[in-house]
């Protein structure tokens, strides 16, 4: 989904509608807490297509550090490929991170490698956050060319939003 496309489903949801909803249920629970401060950060960073995913984890530091998270606290583990991401993951949460971000691009070529590769790669990401109750932010870039991998991890940067993801569910795990 397209950035603009996001915005337009988010504004959909309408100015106040989460907070409507305090009276009217007896807890809210929205995620909307982006202080990173105490929080520990595991970031799993793939090597392949590394100019991408350099860009990619310079935008999550950038936002981790932007929302409080000391740098101390934030530890990153270079792995191979996006196949990896998932195990890396897995030690992150295991040695205590309260959110893990993976980071990776698999750009399509002329192999079904692509297809292979990008599913069990988000499966895996997903298990673990399942598996552990940590959350687990996917930042792996899926593209067609590496045009697009350029442009998401440029000016718009995904690296960026899956910090916040990160923090938004770590905030919200907590609470």
């Amino acid at each position: 989904m397209s950035k603009d496309h996001q915005e337009a489903a988010e504004a959909l949801l309408g100015d106040g509608a989460i907070d409507s909803l305090i009276g009217r249920v007896g807890r809210v629970l929205a995620g909307d807490d982006l202080s990173g401060r105490g929080l520990r950060v595991g970031i799993a960073c793939s090597r392949f297509n590394g100019g991408v995913t350099w860009r990619l984890l310079t935008g999550a530091l950038s936002t981790l550090k932007d929302h409080g998270v000391d740098r101390g606290d934030v530890t990153v583990m270079w792995v191979p490929g996006a196949f990896e991401l998932p195990l890396a993951a897995l030690w992150l949460a295991k040695a205590g991170a309260d959110a893990v971000i993976c980071l990776g691009a698999v750009i399509r070529g002329e192999t079904s490698h692509y297809d292979l590769v990008a599913g069990e790669c988000a499966s895996g990401i997903q298990r673990v956050a399942l598996d552990s109750g940590t959350p687990v932010a996917f930042g792996v870039l899926t593209t067609d060319n590496l045009e697009q991998a350029l442009e998401r991890s440029g000016s718009d940067n995904k690296g960026r939003d899956v910090a916040l993801t990160a923090l938004r569910m770590a905030r919200l795990v907590r609470s």
